[in-house]
């Protein structure tokens, strides 16, 4: 579905050198740079800067690099879209499922939904979570993914052109590393934050969080604000690594081994529940109602 010179385009620029990456395909280091040569010569840009201290990837093959490892796994994540979209039951709710879409409030959720559904059954389907997966899952509701449990809001369902269903309203608490001098507390006062960076997502992505963002603001300029665009992992390795305070969520527990999300002795929450179709099937339709009962009881 994608053409294959990428994969080894790919595996030379994580070993640095045609020779590694031969070893790794098994294959010799002439078919490698055979492989390369054609890649660029199709492309019509060089990938690489070749030097006698091996390979560095250049502007284009950095661009490229990015782009190709997102192609690869979206090739693979549609072939398996392909073969549960032939094995599809209309009485199966697809859940897509990733870290930070974690569906264990649907797993709590479920015995009780099955009394009300009983011929209803979930399936679950890992996805990657990148800015651009998550943009073409949540746009795209109800073909290959059926719900996604996560948080949002008015702003981020406008620009994701999805339905939200609010199950509960979490708290937003800190993400610290085991290592934090503030580890060792069970919950934070907002004081304890002042010195601090504070990773907080980039503006108008959540109206919630700019709620809190505005709060520290004006009335906690002791506390430092880093932006970022998107959670990821790469955001809970970076806030292990720095040192640094993430805003996160309880659901998010177990995203990141060496973090530790506490409790803020604050009022800011943000909404927490189902993403799904503006227009749900008849199933996921029934299935919302059930949940409905269920939090109502």
């Amino acid at each position: 579905m994608y053409n294959p010179q990428l994969e080894t385009f790919i595996r030379v620029a994580d070993a640095g050198s045609f020779n590694k990456a031969a070893e790794q395909a098994f294959i010799t280091p002439t078919a490698v740079i055979k492989q390369i040569n054609l890649l660029e010569a199709d492309l019509q840009v060089q990938l690489f800067n070749r030097t006698h201290r091996g390979l560095k990837l250049t502007k284009a093959g950095e661009s490229l690099y990015r782009d190709a490892k997102y192609i690869i796994q979206y090739c693979r994540d549609s072939v398996i879209r392909a073969k549960n979209a032939m094995q599809k039951d209309d009485n199966i709710i697809r859940i897509g499922t990733s870290p930070m879409t974690p569906a264990q409030i649907l797993v709590e959720l479920w015995p009780e939904i099955h009394k009300q559904c009983p011929d209803i059954k979930f399936q679950l389907i890992p996805f990657e979570n990148t800015p651009e997966n998550a943009r073409e899952i949540l746009k795209n509701l109800g073909q290959n993914i059926d719900v996604v449990v996560g948080i949002f809001d008015d702003p981020l369902l406008d620009v994701r052109s999805c339905e939200g269903f609010e199950i509960l309203r979490t708290p937003l608490c800190c993400a610290v590393s085991i290592h934090h001098p503030l580890a060792g507390k069970d919950k934070l006062q907002i004081q304890d934050l002042y010195g601090e960076n504070l990773m907080l997502i980039r503006r108008d992505w959540s109206h919630y969080v700019d709620q809190l963002r505005d709060d520290i603001w004006q009335n906690h300029s002791q506390i430092h604000i880093v932006d970022f665009d998107f959670y990821n992992l790469e955001v809970f390795n970076r806030c292990e690594n720095s040192n640094d305070i993430l805003i996160a969520i309880q659901e998010w527990t177990n995203v990141h081994p060496l973090l530790k999300i506490i409790p803020m002795d604050w009022e800011h929450s943000i909404p927490y529940g189902l993403l799904h179709s503006p227009t749900p099937s008849k199933t996921v339709k029934r299935f919302l109602t059930a949940i409905r009962s269920v939090l109502r009881d």
